[in-house]
């Protein structure tokens, strides 16, 4: 029953990019700007979830437990990063219910339920920064030469960026200097990079010289969290959630 079992070749990556970073400060004192920057931080930028129908959180939220991003690199941009993928809930056998990532063969990325679904900008802002010619991996392979795999940043203009990655290769369908706004079509979910399943990594920063690259907590706007209406929430690992 191996092949069934919904995480057991999900990797994913934890250091997709490392950018500048406070972290000596961090450690020097005491936690403060920890606890001022990362557990209280307020999204400025209208965010909606970057994708159509319902994915599954496999990775997001503030605890070690919950978000295998977490202190890989202390203050690093993926610090609060978020990964989705799509499952569906499949009887077994022995008649429990286990939630798939994928159809009948793990190896073949089409079999995965997220590969190739289209992905949106999570809010207005402009592209500064597209790969789109990475080759997507065989699953349970990595790229770790191309840690992020295709990946697009948009810049909000107000301090943020937002950084979409592992993309399928070829997908991007927006350009450097391009200004997008939100809920507009931005390229496919793949499986490039340090990744080796297929799904779509999100993950909010500050923009170099104003925070310095930190990854930043994401309040998203009005999503479903299973039946229930979030007007604005961050979310965390084994939920199901999708745009209202």
């Amino acid at each position: 029953m191996k092949h069934i079992k919904l995480f057991t070749h999900i990797l994913f990556s934890v250091s997709v990019f490392v950018l500048s970073s406070c972290s000596e400060v961090l450690i020097g004192d005491e936690g403060r700007l920890d606890e001022d920057i990362y557990l209280n931080y307020q999204t400025s930028t209208a965010l909606e979830l970057p994708f159509e129908d319902e994915w599954y959180v496999i990775n997001g939220g503030k605890t070690h437990r919950e978000g295998a991003h977490h202190f890989i690199n202390r203050g690093g941009g993926e610090r609060y990063a978020i990964d989705f993928l799509m499952v569906l809930d499949t009887v077994l056998p022995d008649g429990t219910v286990r939630k798939i990532n994928y159809a009948v063969d793990f190896k073949q990325n089409e079999n995965h339920y997220c590969f190739g679904k289209r992905l949106n900008a999570p809010g207005d802002g402009k592209i500064i920064a597209v790969v789109n010619t990475v080759d997507d991996n065989q699953p349970g392979t990595v790229n770790r030469n191309q840690p992020g795999g295709n990946y697009l940043t948009i810049d909000h203009l107000n301090g943020e960026t937002s950084i979409l990655a592992h993309l399928k290769k070829g997908s991007i369908i927006v350009a450097i200097g391009e200004n997008v706004v939100k809920g507009q079509e931005v390229g496919q979910a793949g499986n490039s990079g340090a990744s080796d399943a297929p799904h779509v990594h999100y993950q909010l920063q500050g923009t170099a010289g104003v925070l310095e690259g930190l990854g930043l907590p994401t309040q998203f706007l009005n999503y479903f969290e299973g039946d229930a209406l979030v007007e604005q929430g961050e979310p965390v690992k084994g939920q199901e959630v999708r745009k209202n």
